[in-house]
């Protein structure tokens, strides 16, 4: 159909409801009353040839009107959708690195925990190792001096030679008038 055609059928279309309208208006009133008279039939066929000679575009037309009705509603419940989505992406990545923040916060916190605890720890252990060390120092040092004044002792006074037979020998008396016990002896 070509487009002379088309723009035909729509004039067409319009003499057919401009001559409804004209019906309608030119209609004569009934006796006593205010209502119209029409001729029923005469206005459904006209309007019926109407419909028929209307042009294909507008029955297009209002198809497209009704599928782009419908898409919108189908895009706008697809969008609203994925942006509810994005929003509860969005909000578990907040919350995970939220975690991820707190959780490096009582990391570092346990870390420094740990260290002053160690710190802590080696102090006490240089501590309890310096007092046993010196206790060690005290003892040894009076060993030292326990050998030291045994050693003296022994240089002091020589032992007599033991005579066989001699039982005085066996309790040997120093010359220096000490008397040197020996606890084998006794």
């Amino acid at each position: 159909m070509s487009t002379t055609e088309r723009n035909a059928e729509g004039y067409d279309t319009e003499i057919l409801l401009r001559r409804v309208l004209d019906l309608v208006n030119g209609a004569p009133k009934m006796p006593l009353s205010s209502t119209i008279r029409l001729e029923r039939d005469e206005v459904v066929e006209l309007l019926e040839e109407a419909v028929a000679r209307m042009p294909e575009e507008t029955r297009q037309a209002r198809w497209l009107l009704k599928e782009r009705e419908e898409y919108l509603a189908t895009v706008q419940r697809e969008a609203e959708e994925i942006l509810n989505a994005a929003r509860e992406r969005a909000e578990r990545i907040v919350q995970r690195t939220e975690l991820v923040r707190e959780a490096q916060r009582v990391g570092r916190r346990i870390v420094e925990e740990a260290n002053a605890e160690a710190r802590r720890m080696r102090h006490e252990a240089e501590d309890y190792c310096d007092q046993r060390l010196a206790s060690f120092e005290i003892a040894l040092e009076r060993i030292v001096k326990a050998v030291a004044a045994g050693r003296e002792k022994l240089r002091v006074a020589p032992l007599p030679e033991v005579a066989e037979g001699d039982q005085t020998a066996d309790r040997p008396e120093p010359a220096t008038g000490e008397v040197f016990f020996d606890q084998d002896q006794w």
